[in-house]
């Protein structure tokens, strides 16, 4: 049932990432990269999909929150190994269509997540810890979309600053706040997860973190403090 799911998965997601080739063609100022366009707008429409279904989840099952490990519903359960098959579409389409130094960083964090998720899938334990790492994904909303926005050059209007914002706040409360809730809750339940479990968990819980806070360093610097240091430079002239 669980590669049923995966595979139907991958397969929506191929073809989708096809066909808004065709809805969504890209603008002027994207056509130097139209596999980058359609690829963002896959990533985007993966980030509403999951995002909405973590908080639902939780919201339809609150007791799953309670206990993370083994207490989950089919409905959470379906939706960690959607997730999957996305994950494994994004990893082909990078390594297809993008050179390997572009890329590296998003293909090992695929392969972290498909590792991680994948061991949640077959035990059918640590469903819940997945799901609310799939919380993140309600900041990738805004962060995939910061990118399709910038792709179609539409850096200074007022919905790029407004989707700045709610990218940075989501970015605090979603991700950066999930992490952290999450490297907390590894350590506390260390006694419950065997060792090999907790080594994967911890390891990627570590290089996720990391990854974050670098990008989250890279987007204050390019939608807040270089907005804020150029009407500065203007003055110093």
């Amino acid at each position: 049932m669980e590669l049923v799911t995966v595979g139907a998965s991958f397969a929506f997601f191929r073809l989708l990432n096809k066909e808004l080739h065709r809805l969504v063609p890209p603008p002027s100022s994207a056509l130097r990269n139209p596999w980058k366009w359609g690829n963002i707008w896959t990533s985007f429409v993966h980030s509403l999909i999951t995002g909405s279904w973590a908080l639902l989840g939780f919201y339809l099952h609150p007791e799953m929150a309670e206990d993370l490990i083994s207490t989950h519903s089919l409905f959470s359960h379906s939706l960690v190994a959607v997730s999957i098959g996305y994950f494994i579409h994004d990893f082909l389409d990078m390594l297809q269509n993008q050179k390997l130094h572009q890329s590296w960083e998003l293909l090992f964090h695929h392969t972290v997540v498909i590792t991680c998720f994948g061991i949640s899938v077959v035990l059918h334990h640590y469903v819940g810890f997945a799901v609310v790492a799939l919380l993140v994904e309600i900041n990738s909303i805004f962060l995939h979309l910061r990118q399709i926005l910038l792709m179609a050059n539409l850096l200074k209007t007022t919905f790029y600053r407004l989707n700045s914002l709610l990218n940075l706040g989501t970015y605090v409360i979603f991700r950066i706040s999930t992490l952290a809730w999450m490297t907390r809750w590894l350590v506390l339940n260390r006694d419950n997860i065997p060792l090999v479990i907790y080594t994967i968990g911890s390891v990627g819980m570590a290089i996720m973190t990391v990854m974050n806070i670098i990008l989250f360093c890279r987007l204050l610097r390019s939608d807040f403090l270089k907005s804020t240091r150029e009407p500065q430079r203007e003055k110093d002239k």
